[in-house]
């Protein structure tokens, strides 16, 4: 089907300069899509006769976003999420690229591992139109448990995106070494802070939302003090670093200095660190138990203020599905993690842009092309179609994800991709 958008707004983040300065492309034209393919149509250019004409008023057009880092449930937990599932998620939030952890079953810490599920998406990204680029972090050590070095030649040897547990190492000595090896390599590292010792069985971010609500607290220092010392080891190895899952305001403040100094790291958050905070406990919701837990308010400003200031390059989704059984539980006994690529624009655009926290451009470079820098990959090339006012019902048979541990179940969102 042939159709034109009238007057469509278009956005294009722009890196001008080495200092993580960015400009936005704004204006607003007639876009016609022919099979797929988009062009810009002036007065005089010949329309087809087939045509569906949409005003285009609420529409933006803007490049595809990019993943950081999310999980998979193939292989190992398909009940929570297939590969198909997974890139119609993601295709349905209009992400072109997803970079899924290797913390599935088994886990992507040899070749033979990542060859055999590349294999597995080639065959289903055949039948998906436009389907979405899927692409693999490599473990940094055997099962992800952060005792071991994998292979990492080997490896590197395949076409993985780069290197990361999803889970924290507490072996520090076993960080550097690993920062050591994979120097030459040239490819991102993504590294998660927490010190396990220091955060014990707390499940909420200390301060007076966990005391109000009976909840084991976890301490800021559980992230800074581990945050602290990969700092330390970067600067004194000089491998660059990506630090994933940032969540505290003195986590922000850490990074910020080390940047001033120049320590060669890039850093994100996760969506749902920028629109909820441990206030949002009250209702003891196990969809918003997280790893790491919710910030205090405090804390989400910070982290909002670090997106805007680029101290935080990206925020990522870490779409983390479970099911019903699995999160239907008491919040202490709940696994960590929520679904997230089919709502984190919507949720973030209303959150943040609509109201003010953030312009338009500093979301999206967040979520598409900064996310791309980070992993040393190019702007996406494909674009997608975003309208900012259609409201639609949060429900099992409205999101393609298999599962739906969200705490917006049941809720109506505003904002979704069209194409």
């Amino acid at each position: 089907m042939n159709q034109l958008f009238q007057q469509v707004r278009i956005l294009n983040p722009i890196k001008i300069d080495d200092r993580q300065k960015w400009e936005l492309i704004e204006r607003r034209a007639d876009i016609l899509v022919i099979d797929g393919v988009i062009q810009e149509v002036s007065a005089t250019t010949p329309l087809p006769t087939d045509l569906t004409i949409t005003p285009g008023e609420h529409l933006i057009l803007a490049p595809g976003l990019v993943d950081l880092y999310s999980h998979s449930g193939t292989p190992g937990h398909e009940e929570r999420e297939t590969l198909e599932s997974l890139l119609l998620a993601a295709q349905a939030g209009g992400f072109v690229c997803v970079n899924i952890l290797p913390d599935t079953l088994p886990a992507l810490d040899r070749v033979s591992s990542i060859v055999s599920l590349d294999r597995e998406y080639q065959q289903i990204a055949a039948q998906i139109s436009n389907c979405p680029k899927l692409a693999y972090w490599g473990a940094l050590t055997q099962r992800v448990e952060g005792k071991a070095m994998t292979e990492l030649a080997e490896l590197a040897t395949t076409n993985i995106t780069g290197w990361a547990d999803g889970n924290a190492i507490d072996n520090l000595a076993l960080t550097r070494r690993l920062l050591e090896y994979l120097q030459p390599f040239n490819r991102p590292i993504g590294l998660y802070a927490l010190d396990r010792q220091l955060r014990g069985n707390g499940i909420a971010r200390a301060g007076v939302a966990a005391l109000k609500y009976g909840l084991p607290v976890d301490p800021v220092s559980s992230e800074t003090a581990a945050l602290a010392s990969i700092i330390e080891i970067v600067a004194d190895i000089g491998t660059p670093v990506h630090l994933m899952r940032i969540s505290t305001r003195r986590g922000v403040e850490l990074i910020a200095a080390a940047k001033q100094r120049g320590v060669p790291i890039t850093a994100s958050t996760t969506w749902l660190h920028l629109i909820a905070n441990t206030t949002d406990l009250i209702t003891y919701d196990p969809n918003f138990k997280l790893d790491p837990p919710l910030g205090t308010s405090d804390d989400q400003i910070a982290l909002i203020e670090g997106i805007k200031m680029g101290v935080l390059d990206a925020i990522a989704i870490d779409h983390s599905p479970y099911t019903y059984e699995e999160k239907t539980v008491a919040f202490g006994e709940a696994p960590c993690g929520s679904i997230g690529l089919e709502l984190a624009l919507p949720l973030l655009w209303q959150h943040l842009v609509v109201s003010g926290k953030l312009s338009a451009i500093e979301l999206w470079a967040a979520l598409s092309t900064k996310p791309a820098q980070c992993l040393h990959q190019s702007s996406p090339t494909q674009s997608i179609l975003f309208d900012t006012q259609i409201a639609w019902k949060v429900t099992k048979n409205s999101l393609k994800s298999l599962s739906h541990n969200t705490a917006w179940l049941g809720r109506e969102v505003i904002g979704k991709v069209r194409l």
